[in-house]
């Protein structure tokens, strides 16, 4: 009895049993304090949908063998670029939408191609590389905001030049697009349908992709480099496609979230927002090493339903702890990351 319990604590995390019990103690802490569970539901949908493709930009890159992608940056700032096309051209709506996805594919598969060169210059060093990249390109963004030529009043400083911090999308009409495409209720729970079905068909494009050809050829070279170059595999070209890939997402992941947050975030915005979404699929199951889409999704509903339930159980009790959530944020996010690294075991 004793082993198999042990041996389900082995195969199920030590750290996604405690968050799952901490989400668990959270949810009974919601219902015993009478809190509109319906509402904390429907949020944790929206939390889902808006971040899980940021998270799924972390499944190419593990599986290459570049590790959690700390860099991702790079992706979030090319789709912050392509959304800043799309509104100084004034487009509307889904065009919109999609059109900032086209403009920033090619920024994000181009600065994906020199990043990835770039990791397989310092192989064994690459999160540390990873996250260096991503803090000085979000650093040096700071200063191309104020000088890129964006001159539509709707993201231009009222006086001098560049962009503004926040740029609301609601003239655009690009607030809560996905939310409230298909959305319905069941009961008092708010279904954000094409939100939550744009988010799984980015899995099932990927879960495709991991059983091509090159998917295939991309996982070997990540689980054991010798093995696949003896069998004839460029373990540096798919270490290189799967940091493209996990770019591209992440420029992707952006534009997902910023319409249902209905707000771009730009200069020190997109600094940390890697560490939320390795930190997601690493509860989920993940290591640095090994990921699949299930760990995606198991990680990114933990992770964010447990931050939507911890501020009004926080709340509840007394203002003066309305910053719990944010705390119970850093604490999970950090410490899982923490923990995952101790795991390595060497690798």
């Amino acid at each position: 009895m004793y082993k198999k319990i042990t041996d389900f604590i082995q195969y199920f995390g030590v750290a996604r049993l405690i968050i799952l019990g901490f989400f668990l103690f959270l949810c009974v802490m919601a219902v015993a304090l009478n809190l509109d569970f319906a509402e904390l539901f429907s949020s944790s949908l929206v939390r889902i949908g808006m971040n899980g493709v940021l998270v799924l930009a972390m499944l190419p890159a593990i599986s290459s063998g570049i590790g959690p992608n700390f860099g991702v940056s790079l992706g979030i700032l090319a789709g912050l670029i392509g959304a800043l096309m799309a509104i100084e051209l004034r487009l509307d709506g889904y065009v919109a939408f999609f059109g900032a996805i086209g403009f920033a594919l090619p920024f994000a598969a181009l600065v994906g191609l020199g990043y990835g060169w770039l990791l397989n210059r310092v192989k064994g060093s690459e999160m540390m590389l990873a996250t260096f990249v991503g803090f000085s390109a979000v650093s040096v963004m700071k200063i191309a905001w104020l000088i890129l030529p964006f001159n539509n009043p709707e993201m231009a400083w009222p006086i001098g030049r560049g962009v503004r911090v926040t740029i609301a999308l609601d003239n655009r009409q690009l607030a809560q697009l996905l939310n409230k495409t298909l959305a319905f209720e069941i009961g008092n729970v708010v279904i954000p349908t094409g939100l939550l079905a744009f988010f799984l068909l980015c899995c099932a494009l990927m879960w495709v992709f991991m059983r091509t050809k090159t998917g295939v050829a991309m996982r070997a070279a990540g689980d054991n480099p010798r093995f696949a170059t003896a069998a004839g595999i460029n373990v540096d070209r798919h270490r290189i496609i799967g940091t493209v890939v996990s770019t591209i997402l992440g420029a992707i992941g952006i534009l997902v979230f910023a319409q249902s947050y209905g707000f771009l975030q730009l200069y020190e915005g997109p600094m940390f927002m890697p560490f939320v979404a390795v930190a997601a699929i690493l509860i989920g199951g993940a290591s640095i090493k090994k990921a699949s889409i299930a760990h995606v999704i198991i990680g990114t509903f933990l992770f964010q339903a447990t931050l939507v339930v911890a501020m009004p159980v926080a709340n509840a009790f007394t203002a003066d702890m309305a910053s719990m959530a944010e705390i119970s944020r850093i604490i999970i996010q950090n410490g899982i990351i923490l923990y995952a690294l101790t795991q390595t075991r060497g690798e």
